[in-house]
């Protein structure tokens, strides 16, 4: 034992990424803290920020073994079956939400509450966060970044062809707009035709045209009146109206892809959340020249708080759960998450983080993050993913068929009765 504890020391640079081979290579690789994370970062800003973690990771002492799985639902598959079938991974990404509930129930993951308390969660963190991390006392995940779903972003080189002089401030603003990109012979709004980016579309509608009152009486009281409503009725029409200014090509298309045409200044507009930044950035455009990042279509535009966690399956083995830990603390430094969020597109859940190394988009973010009156989560937050997957459901039937907005607006109050 005392002589593999000489020979990881005599190897300290191999753990710092320098060369190092026989058995003191061995001996370090074995002392180091080995951690399989599963996620599915795998566009190309995505990639380039799980590196970050990766790298932050080793230069801790860690070693990194990445498992990536490209689609959110097959990775969380993959990460439930393998706890389930018990051999889990030392972590796993899951989005800011009700995701992985059910494993809390099962008693699979360990809490994180040392780091939380170290941390002070309870006051750092924004509240719709702290509501799906939090279960019954204990903290199960630890937030990495904050993403908020409902950005419009836009080719400023398209915007100057269709003549739009000024970025739209107000939903009427917005619908001008996208006339103009389609006047001008732009695909006016890129869109990937998946039932997950419809609802986007759904709930950006629903945040910035009903308001935050009309959002949480929909979303998180599943208030049937409310539900009935003409001012919902008007949400619907308006989301429906989107679907005149995508390209018939839009089914199945990735989100990535959609963000690709606003680069390419093929298509004026995309709504979707923050993570497409880190697309704009790989493409080495800069905000505020080549593109625009807009928040919302009101001054108090609610501020649809999404995000990604790492939770840690339960395990017997002392060298994971040393893993485990290792890789909390690392994920949650402040330095940490403002490097990941830089290329991810996302802002540091974190509010202590310097926002003068943020670029102009984030720096928005971080803003608007300061009036806790606009912390609002996704849909998954409020619902459960039975509750939230049959309004997908019927979101994304009313978007590709003929359904009637009266019964588009009956078939979302069934499926969010209790």
């Amino acid at each position: 034992m005392y002589k593999a504890q000489i020979l990881a020391l005599a190897c300290a640079a191999f753990l710092a990424g320098a060369a190092c081979t026989g058995p003191a290579a061995a001996a370090a690789a074995q002392a180091a803290p080995r951690a399989e994370v599963i996620h599915w970062w795998t566009s190309g800003g995505e990639s380039a920020a799980i590196k970050e973690l990766a790298q932050a990771y080793r230069a801790a002492g860690g070693v990194w073994v990445d498992s990536a799985i490209a689609g959110g639902d097959q990775s969380r598959a993959v990460t439930i079956n393998r706890i389930v079938g018990g051999n889990p991974p030392t972590a796993a990404q899951f989005n800011t939400s009700r995701q992985f509930f059910d494993v809390i129930e099962q008693g699979m993951l360990n809490n994180v509450d040392e780091i939380a308390r170290a941390q002070n969660w309870d006051k750092l963190l924004p509240e719709p966060v702290v509501n799906v991390i939090k279960v019954d006392g204990h903290y199960y995940a630890v937030p990495l970044n904050i993403h908020m779903q409902a950005w419009i972003w836009y080719s400023k080189a398209a915007f100057q062809k269709a003549g739009i002089a000024k970025e739209p401030a107000t939903v009427g603003e917005f619908f001008a707009a996208l006339d103009k990109l389609k006047a001008a012979g732009i695909v006016p709004l890129a869109h990937g035709g998946q039932a997950w980016q419809e609802t986007i579309l759904f709930t950006a509608m629903l945040s910035n045209l009903g308001g935050k009152d009309l959002y949480l009486k929909v979303l998180r009281d599943r208030d049937q009146r409310a539900i009935a409503s003409p001012a919902f009725r008007n949400v619907l029409l308006a989301y429906k109206r989107l679907q005149t200014y995508v390209d018939p090509r839009s089914p199945g298309r990735n989100w990535n892809d959609a963000t690709a045409m606003v680069i390419s200044g093929r298509a004026g507009m995309q709504v979707m959340g923050d993570w497409a930044k880190g697309e704009f950035m790989a493409a080495k455009q800069v905000a505020g020249q080549q593109f625009g990042c807009i928040a919302g279509l009101a001054p108090n535009s609610p501020y649809l708080i999404q995000g990604d966690v790492f939770v840690f399956p339960k395990t017997a083995n002392a060298g994971a759960v040393q893993a485990q830990k290792l890789l909390a603390s690392v994920v949650s430094a402040p330095a940490t998450q403002l490097a990941f969020s830089r290329l991810k597109g996302s802002i540091p859940v974190r509010s202590d983080v310097d926002a003068s190394r943020a670029d102009l988009c984030a720096q928005k973010g971080i803003a608007i993050m300061k009036d806790r009156t606009r912390h609002l989560g996704v849909s998954e937050v409020y619902l459960t993913p039975d509750q939230n997957g049959a309004m997908q459901d019927v979101l994304t039937a009313y978007w590709n068929t003929g359904m009637t907005v009266d019964k588009a607006q009956k078939s979302i109050a069934a499926a969010l009765q209790d």
